[in-house]
């Protein structure tokens, strides 16, 4: 397994490329996951110690610990006495990236691993990291779309930023941004009651879950796996091969989806592209993943890129926001060419994300690969 240092002058596999019900990617946390383990530089795994017993097992239970410690401290916060809001959501946050870990990890390395215990428990965590990002997603919406609101009603309209020199705005200009304050406040009321009522729809969904028995059956699951990781039967699936192997095929795959990614001088404002770089965003997080477990540490190289990727999916999720509180029946025209011209600028933000993930991508060669 290459360091993302290092350029491949080889054409990347074609591997099918997993869909988002492997949980890897089913939450919307607009961060970078903080990863464990050292620096690069300080790989703890010598080659013949790449073994499921030395190496994925003990990975696997270390993300079962984090998991359940980061459960009960969101028990914890989250008891009616207990006024730390902020802890609850840093509790919440701290689950998540257990579980797209494990998620993550039992995807890749399936076979080393039982696979039925593998793939029903990668399903229910998946379902679990999905309720429980529902919320986070739509407050984190909100806000980007009401701040993005309050620039782009400010002194000067998008199109007028940078092109004009100061003072040589046209009568043009005056009259849209006119049109826009006056709806950019209602703009920002239709969207706050929409999001709001979403992230208040999502935050009891949350609550019902993880007082339901899918949710214990779950917990349960991840405290038997801080134990006993079920492996494949024999010895087939504890060799070296049996982590090299699917951790070289989760890094094909991502880079065979970058290097098919549109091209900088594309059409812009498409968004028919997004879901390939949304594909994109999943691979890359299997392979960081792939990357801790095999080498040890997490890939400080791919940090950049990856918080590309999330701004990305973020600044799609918000004009797609805008989009649809367009579409409200009846509406006043000010209020309809607000959220216009906010959809326009989180397009602009779309694209400024793709050009700083091509910026930051470490394997040049598989953007321009043919």
């Amino acid at each position: 397994m290459r360091r993302p240092d290092q350029q491949t002058t080889t054409r990347p596999t074609t591997d099918p490329a997993p869909g988002t019900g492997t949980g890897a990617d089913a939450d919307a946390d607009a961060t970078v996951d903080a990863p464990p383990g050292k620096g690069e530089d300080q790989d703890r795994h010598p080659a013949g110690d790449l073994t499921t017993e030395a190496v994925l097992a003990p990975y696997l239970r270390g993300q079962a610990a984090d998991f359940l410690r980061s459960l009960r401290l969101h028990h914890e916060h989250s008891a009616p006495a207990d006024a730390g809001g902020h802890d609850a959501a840093a509790a919440t946050r701290a689950l998540r990236r257990a579980a797209r870990r494990i998620s993550g990890s039992l995807h890749t390395f399936r076979a080393a691993l039982d696979p039925h215990w593998a793939d029903q428990l990668r399903a229910e965590l998946a379902w679990l990291s999905g309720v429980l990002a529902r919320e986070h997603a739509y407050a984190g919406r909100l806000t980007r779309l009401v701040e993005a609101l309050h620039q782009l009603s400010g002194p000067a309209l998008p199109a007028a930023r940078g092109a004009r020199a100061a003072g040589e705005a046209s009568a043009s200009d005056a009259q849209g941004r006119a049109a826009l304050g006056v709806g950019a406040a209602r703009a920002g009321a239709l969207l706050e009651r929409r999001l709001t009522l979403a992230r208040t729809r999502s935050h009891s969904a949350a609550l019902q879950a993880l007082g339901s028995s899918r949710f214990h059956a779950v917990a349960d699951a991840v405290a038997l796996l801080a134990s006993d990781v079920p492996l494949a039967p024999g010895t087939t699936g504890r060799t070296p091969e049996a982590l090299l192997e699917p951790a070289e095929r989760a890094e094909q795959r991502l880079l065979a989806a970058v290097a098919a990614l549109p091209p900088a001088d594309s059409e812009p404002y498409n968004e028919a592209q997004d879901a390939a770089w949304h594909q994109a965003r999943l691979l890359l997080r299997l392979h960081r993943y792939a990357h801790e477990v095999v080498l040890g540490a997490a890939a400080p190289a791919l940090a950049s890129c990856g918080h590309a990727l999330d701004l990305h999916r973020d600044a799609v999720e918000a004009a797609a926001a805008a989009a649809a509180a367009a579409r409200t029946p009846r509406i006043a025209p000010a209020t309809a060419y607000a959220l216009g011209v906010l959809h326009a600028d989180q397009r602009h933000e779309v694209e400024a994300a793709r050009a700083v993930f091509r910026e930051t991508w470490p394997y040049a060669t598989a953007l321009t690969a043919p």
